[in-house]
């Protein structure tokens, strides 16, 4: 056999084991034949590029590595789909359908909890690869997905395709995945969804690659095939991983059933889903019932209600936030919702306790609020046996300081300004997402340096590689780690005004205030000389912010604080879109119902608040404008109650 022989006979064996392990869940080699014989083709491409093939499972090595996402317009815009929550909205969209066109079937598909991507394959050839976006517009990230080894190059037919479809990450790689995050102190991904998301919009391939993606892809936007299971077919057909737990239903009641059945066992299932998508089979059906500017009218998703479980409410203890407040937290008798194992929830304060007549030894029901943050729904009365009514704290459990109550009178704060706890967090709150993203400097690691004494101030941290020695003989920390955080700690310099304001920890300033405050102001030293009757004057800063905002800045120490982190190169000056007045926004309160076709929500409310406007989330009498997209919801009616102004798509889009 010649060397081209050879090379096309190991490129067609290891695509097909890929296929066979990833797609079919059927290995047909073992890892250690598998590696051996990717070893001799690595070997023989080296020796003979020239007969390197496009389709070579070498090619999803991952080592590309880009400084941003370029953007692609979908050849056919992604539509996203209307959601419903039970077996009546489930029959009401039956019901619709077929008193349309008739009698139909469906098809019913688990719907995928990760990140949704288009595809292009021209000639059965790999081209590009892209995310959702906006619909019309996507990130490229053709080199990730490349790396993503259920995925093939080279399709089994010559043909062309546009292919939707998910990209998701399993359990076992999930928990793999947090495992070693939690063994280099970095932050935990929440769920498989966000891991995913995450490790797709990696600007280096070699760590998308490292995480072990997954894909599987269920609709064609273009087709001739008359119906969507033969698409389903085609998709199996040429290679392409799809879900085999698909099913064509010929009535709403083995809609209702296949719904039912995966309501209990999705836990058995190895990745994460959060519904079951239902779509019109007939293609010449699904083009005679069209679309909404956002929604398909043939598909819908119905989604799994929050998963429930009980487990026994075994204590109660406090915690103590960066401004002081004394929190309660339930500690559970560790139990899986939702994919993972739960062991504390937050009780807010004193009074949810109270409302909720929660008592130590309690069984009670828990569920995920949103899939995401632990919540403690409410105790089980019936097995109510020995507990104890639970007494709120009075002292800090941290500094034993005398607690006092809060402005609003519900919550409990530690006045201690020099507490251990409130200092920790506040360094915490310094280098959040929201504040300063300082990636790779979680809580613990946070915690951590501070027993150590490597960090206790703010400007601390931006001196912490003065440490690295020390810190790298420390268990769980390596060069990689320290690296990455040296490269985060240097790239929060830049950041815009707002993130450094909401990060300083004035008291009632959060990103939204620091954000009114760094546009208005433009620097640092333009907000640190305003006056009291200046920031009271300002829409949304009342009396207590203003006064919080000039004592801050009047504090030597805070003032310190300032200098030095200049004299460091932090920003000090605002970086986004200056507001530009325009009578049309400036000083009203907009409420957004319904979708834009032509602007995601984060650009509506950004287009609004650079033209000196406001978006809040309900309708009141103080509202002035409530601005309409395709189906909206509750507040549309309750503005055409009230009489405020309404702006539907074209007049929004007029007053642009």
């Amino acid at each position: 056999m010649d060397i081209k022989e050879r090379i096309k006979n190991l490129v067609d064996q290891l695509n097909e084991a890929n296929i066979e392990y990833y797609v079919n869940d059927n290995p047909t080699l073992t890892d250690n034949e598998f590696d051996s014989l990717l070893d001799e083709l690595i070997k023989l491409e080296e020796k003979y590029p020239e007969y390197k093939l496009d389709n070579s499972p070498t090619s999803k090595v991952g080592t590309t590595v880009i400084s941003e996402f370029n953007k692609i317009t979908h050849p056919t815009p992604m539509f996203s789909l209307g959601d419903v929550f039970n077996e009546d909205e489930v029959i009401s969209f039956c019901n619709k359908i077929e008193k349309e066109i008739g009698k139909t079937k469906y098809v019913c598909e688990l719907k995928m909890d990760g990140l949704a991507v288009s595809l292009i394959y021209k000639g059965g050839k790999f081209i590009s690869a892209a995310t959702r976006g906006d619909g019309r517009v996507g990130e490229d990230i053709t080199n990730n997905v490349k790396t993503i080894k259920s995925l093939p190059l080279t399709l089994k037919e010559d043909i062309d395709l546009e292919v939707r479809g998910e990209i998701y990450m399993d359990f076992s790689t999930f928990n793999k995945l947090n495992d070693e995050r939690k063994k280099d102190d970095l932050p935990l991904f929440q769920n498989p969804r966000n891991a995913a998301a995450g490790s797709i919009r990696q600007l280096d391939s070699a760590v998308t690659k490292s995480r072990n993606l997954s894909m599987l892809l269920y609709h064609l936007p273009n087709t001739n095939l008359s119906t969507h299971y033969e698409t389903l077919e085609l998709l199996k057909r040429v290679g392409l991983p799809t879900n085999e737990n698909s099913k064509l239903c010929s009535s709403k009641d083995e809609v209702l059933e296949f719904i039912r059945y995966w309501n209990v066992h999705r836990p058995e299932l190895p990745y994460p889903i959060d519904g079951i998508v239902i779509k019109v089979n007939s293609i010449a059906s699904q083009k005679l019932l069209g679309s909404t500017a956002k929604y398909p009218r043939w598909a819908i998703a119905y989604k799994f209600p929050a998963e429930e479980v009980i487990t026994k409410l075994d204590d109660i203890i406090c915690t103590v936030g960066r401004t002081g407040q004394i929190t309660p937290n339930a500690v559970l008798e560790p139990v899986k919702v939702a994919g993972s194992t739960i062991r504390r929830a937050t009780l807010h304060n004193a009074k949810y306790i109270e409302d909720k007549d929660l008592r130590i030894g309690d069984y009670v029901v828990i569920r995920k609020a949103g899939d995401v943050i632990p919540e403690v729904v409410k105790p089980v009365l019936e097995r109510r046996g020995n507990v104890s009514k639970y007494q709120m704290i009075d002292k800090c459990p941290i500094c034993n300081t005398q607690l006092v109550p809060s402005t609003s009178k519900i919550d409990l704060l530690c006045p201690n300004e020099i507490c251990p706890a409130r200092k920790v967090n506040a360094l915490i709150h310094f280098s959040e997402r929201d504040a300063m993203n300082i990636e790779g400097l979680g809580d613990s690691m946070m915690e951590d340096f501070y027993n150590l004494g490597f960090i206790k101030t703010i400007t601390d941290i931006y001196k912490l590689k003065d440490h690295r020695n020390e810190i790298i003989e420390l268990e769980g920390y390596g060069n990689k780690s320290c690296d990455n955080l040296e490269m985060s700690i240097e790239k929060s310099k830049e950041n815009s005004l707002e993130r450094l304001l909401n990060g300083l920890g004035i008291p009632g300033i959060g990103l939204k205030t620091a954000r009114l405050l760094a546009r208005k102001y433009e620097n640092i030293d333009n907000l640190m000389n305003a006056s009291y009757d200046e920031l009271h004057d300002i829409k949304d800063i009342g009396p207590i912010l203003a006064e919080n905002i000039v004592n801050y800045f009047k504090d030597i120490n805070n003032i310190n604080l300032i200098n030095e982190l200049k004299l460091i190169g932090v920003n000090m000056t605002f970086k986004g879109e200056k507001i530009v007045q325009n009578d049309n926004y400036t000083g009203k309160k907009f409420v957004l119902t319904g979708t834009i076709s032509f602007m995601t929500r984060d650009e509506i409310k950004n287009l609004i608040e650079t033209r000196g406007g406001e978006v809040i989330g309900s309708v009141s009498k103080n509202t002035d404008v409530v601005i309409v997209g395709d189906s909206p919801g509750s507040k549309y009616d309750k503005a055409l109650k009230l009489n405020i102004e309404i702006w539907d798509e074209d007049k929004f889009k007029s007053l642009i």
